[in-house]
C-alpha cells in the first residue's frame, strides 16, 4: 500500500512538472514571438528613418538647384527711406506677369515685395491695391487707392491718376 501512495504522489509531480513544463514553454515561445514583433518594429522604423533622411537629401539637392535670383515673399525691408529699385522692378515685372495670368495671389506677393523693396513708391502702392481689388478685398484697395491718391507728392503721376479713377470706379460699384 504504501507503493501505491507514492506511485500516486509520484503521479502528481509528473503531472505538475508537466503543466510546469508546458507554462515554461508557452512562456518561452510568447517571450521568442514578442522578440520577433519587437526586432520586425525596430527594422520598419529603421527603413522609415533612411526613407526620410534620403528624402531630407533629396530635398536639400532640389533647394540648392533652385533659381538663385530672386523668388517671392522673400524681399527685406530697404534701408529707412532707402528703395531697393533692382528687387522693385524685378518684382514688379513678375508681380504683373502673375497679375495678367489671373493668379492675384501671386501677383499680390510679388507687388507686396516691391512695395517693401520701395515702401514710398506710389506705382506699387497701386499694384497692390490692384491685386486687393482682383481678389476681392475691397477695403484694403480702397485704404490703398486714397493713400496714393491723397498723397502730397510735388507732382501728379500716372499712379495718383490711376488711384483717383479706380476710387471712383469703386464708389460708382456701390451705387444702386
Amino acid at each position: 500500500m504504501m507503493a501505491m501512495r507514492h506511485k500516486s504522489g509520484s503521479g502528481l509531480t509528473n503531472q505538475a512538472a508537466r503543466i510546469l513544463l508546458a507554462v515554461g514553454f508557452f512562456a518561452f515561445a510568447t517571450s521568442g514571438c514578442m522578440g520577433d514583433q519587437i526586432d520586425a518594429t525596430n527594422k520598419l522604423v529603421q527603413q522609415q528613418q533612411e526613407q526620410l533622411e534620403h528624402q531630407q537629401q533629396e530635398l536639400e539637392a532640389l533647394q540648392a538647384n533652385q533659381n538663385t535670383g530672386y523668388s517671392p515673399g522673400v524681399a527685406t525691408s530697404s534701408p529707412r527711406g532707402g528703395c531697393d529699385k533692382e528687387v522693385e522692378t524685378v518684382a514688379s515685372k513678375r508681380g504683373g506677369d502673375k497679375f495678367a495670368a489671373g493668379e492675384f495671389n501671386k501677383a499680390l506677393g510679388y507687388y507686396q515685395d516691391a512695395l517693401m523693396a520701395c515702401p514710398t513708391d506710389e506705382r506699387a502702392e497701386v499694384n497692390v491695391a490692384r491685386s486687393y481689388e482682383a481678389l476681392g478685398n475691397k477695403v484694403a484697395a480702397i485704404n490703398l487707392y486714397r493713400k496714393v491718391a491723397d498723397s502730397n507728392s510735388p507732382t501728379v503721376n500716372d499712379a495718383q491718376d490711376e488711384a483717383k479713377a479706380a476710387l471712383l470706379r469703386l464708389q460708382a460699384a456701390r451705387m444702386p
